[in-house]
């Protein structure tokens, strides 16, 4: 399988919604849409990692559940005009810039 850009990714998006999704849903309704999808990966995050256990029958797939948080955050983006590499490569700047010691000098991270 290939793997594509954050750009790509954000071109797939908009190409399945106008082939097959009719149009975005509202910027409101996504927003909800993620939340619900946070959930949903919180989850199973609580069960495979904290101290609940998983109930017969329930999806167990991390990696589906990270993907549709981001189908959603890919379509927020297209809807309101954000060039998604763009703005984590600032992010990622930001962070370097702000606190490159932050973390390394933090006694809790220490092993």
């Amino acid at each position: 399988m290939k793997k594509i850009t954050i750009l790509e990714a954000q071109q797939m998006v908009d190409e399945w919604i106008h082939q097959y999704g009719v149009r975005y849903f509202s910027e409101l309704t996504n927003m909800a849409c993620l939340t619900e999808e946070v959930g949903e990966l919180a989850r199973i995050i609580a069960r495979k990692y904290g101290d609940q256990s998983f109930k017969a029958g329930e999806n167990t797939d991390l990696g589906e559940e990270m993907a549709d948080v981001l189908w959603v955050l890919l379509c927020l983006a297209n809807q309101t005009g954000v060039d998604l590499t763009e703005a984590f490569q600032k992010s990622m700047d930001k962070k370097t810039r702000r606190d490159p010691l932050r973390h390394l000098e933090n006694p809790k991270l220490k092993a």
